[in-house]
């Protein structure tokens, strides 16, 4: 049986209706007015064609309303546009606060995927419909795009730093995902599939691979195997600063500069721990690029991010992992 045909991707998350009537609103205005103009200028080639050789044409003088009129008008069409578009935009972009937070990373010519809870998975993911989900992403080597069709979600994956996009599936089905930057002679192979599926069936399918080691818990032992354990201490005691609760927080360097603690400062202060060294500690901290994949990096920001706003009561030893001046 032949497959159903369809012009445009069906619509499976809750960002995809928005930008779809968008679209097709942009898409309409401009049908309406090319067709407008081109049975105007049809009109005007018939009422005014050269009837006989030597024919000169009436002056005439122009309308200040008419140019008021067509100056007016596609103004106003591009600022409902603008604002239209903007707002959506700003809907893409908005991470909700409860959004799940999955790690992907991308490599010629594959898509690597980490769950919260630790399952991994290749050029496929697991996803349970209704629920937000954040993806933090970066590349292994060039510059990659993930592109979910059917989402209506598009984010370039960037070697060296990390990208992030959200998406919320609200229909059950499995999905095209689709890399959308020229990576390389296999470029057009990259691709992969997004399975959206019941919240029940989600819980099954995590049952079903086994136990397995969060990406926090990965990130910890991590943290001890590279002894970052011995430099930064909970109390803010030891020779690099305390890091619970530092994520999210804002640091002064020893040049006078503040920045926001988050992913992409965290990885730079692993690989180049010189970048920026907080104020009142020494650079000491070795690089620690070269010892870490990209994945080992994601799992130990997990770690860093997951540890709590205050010192644990029941372990009063050193805690946290390496960042900005060891």
């Amino acid at each position: 049986m032949r497959p159903e045909f369809s012009l445009f991707p069906e619509q499976a998350s809750t960002i995809a209706s928005k930008v779809d009537a968008l679209y097709f609103f942009a898409l309409g205005i401009s049908a309406f007015f090319s067709l407008l103009i081109a049975l105007v200028i049809f009109a005007f080639f018939i009422k005014f064609r050269r009837r006989r050789a030597g024919e000169v044409g009436a002056k005439t003088h122009e309308s200040m309303a008419l140019e008021i009129v067509w100056s007016v008008i596609p103004l106003i069409i591009c600022m409902v546009l603008f604002v239209w578009g903007a707002i959506v935009f700003i809907d893409m972009r908005t991470m909700p606060d409860d959004a799940t937070e999955y790690y992907a990373t991308a490599k010629q010519w594959m898509w690597k995927f980490q769950h919260p809870e630790g399952q991994r998975e290749i050029n496929s993911l697991h996803i349970p419909v209704g629920e937000p989900i954040m993806l933090t992403m970066t590349s292994e080597d060039v510059i990659h795009s993930f592109f979910v069709p059917a989402f209506r979600v598009k984010q370039d994956v960037v070697p060296g730093r990390y990208t992030t996009v959200w998406f919320e599936a609200d229909k059950v089905g499995t999905y095209h995902l689709f890399c959308t930057e020229y990576c390389g002679s296999h470029h057009a192979q990259m691709r992969g599939s997004v399975t959206v599926m019941e919240p029940d069936d989600y819980q099954a399918w995590l049952a079903g691979g086994g136990p397995v080691a969060a990406p926090q818990e990965l990130g910890e032992a991590l943290f001890t195997q590279h002894i970052c354990n011995t430099c930064h201490f909970e109390d803010g005691t030891g020779r690099g600063p305390s890091l619970v609760g530092i994520f999210g927080s804002e640091v002064r360097g020893t040049d006078g500069s503040v920045r926001v603690v988050d992913d992409n400062y965290l990885r730079e202060s692993i690989l180049r721990p010189s970048a920026h060294v907080n104020e009142g500690y020494s650079q000491i901290m070795p690089t620690y690029q070269g010892q870490l994949s990209e994945v080992s990096l994601l799992q130990l920001i997990a770690y860093i991010k997951s540890i709590s706003d205050s010192p644990s009561e029941e372990s009063p030893a050193p805690a946290a992992v390496a960042a900005n001046g060891e």
